[in-house]
């Protein structure tokens, strides 16, 4: 009887454990594909990638939103008016917003890219550092040192009651580091955020 009383406890004491480690944190997915840095649920699709030498898609649509916010002037790359539209709109499906400027300098795809969601955070899988932009986090990936990858930086701010992923491509070494081209791209979608 004692036996059976001690076994009881045992049990009754290893099923709480477990309810208790049941209830905690989750565990993260693997890391997605390089082409799509942004959390879980941004797309794994091929097609979406971030690689700037691909055939653009289609324009779909007007511009409109945080994506007409950008003009590219505002960016460091020669060349383009500032009411030239985005090479790319409406390309990723998984946000709400999405649009891409690229352009060749040196024979170098330089550009960035856009993505918004509504009503939620972007989060990436891992970062190198933040900055306090304009009384936001911006929180940023630094990937231009990494061994076969092109010099790129992936930054997340909160924007508009949701969320903003930006991500500069800069091989060409002109325009300064990639972050920095990041960070003041933020900065000037911060200022006309109610606009």
């Amino acid at each position: 009887m004692r036996r059976l009383v001690l076994l009881l406890a045992v049990l009754l004491l290893a099923s709480g454990c477990a309810r208790t480690m049941v209830g905690g944190s989750p565990v993260a997915q693997a890391p997605l594909d390089a082409g799509s840095p942004f959390d879980q649920e941004s797309s794994t699709d091929p097609s979406a990638s971030e690689d700037p030498s691909a055939e653009p898609a289609p324009i779909d649509g007007e511009v409109q939103g945080v994506c007409a916010k950008l003009k590219w002037t505002d960016l460091p790359y020669p060349g383009a008016k500032a009411d030239t539209p985005p090479t790319q709109i409406n390309y990723d499906s998984t946000f709400d917003q999405s649009c891409r400027w690229t352009t060749k300098i040196d024979n170098v795809e330089v550009g960035v890219s856009l993505r918004f969601r509504e009503g939620r955070q972007i989060t990436i899988e891992r970062t190198t550092g933040d900055w306090d932009v304009k009384g936001r986090k911006l929180t940023y990936l630094d990937r231009s040192g990494e061994q076969d990858v092109e010099p790129s930086c992936v930054l997340v701010v909160p924007y508009e009651g949701g969320g903003l992923g930006i991500i500069i491509i800069d091989s060409s070494g002109r325009f300064g580091a990639v972050c920095d081209q990041g960070r003041k791209v933020a900065e000037v979608l911060i200022d006309r955020e109610n606009s």
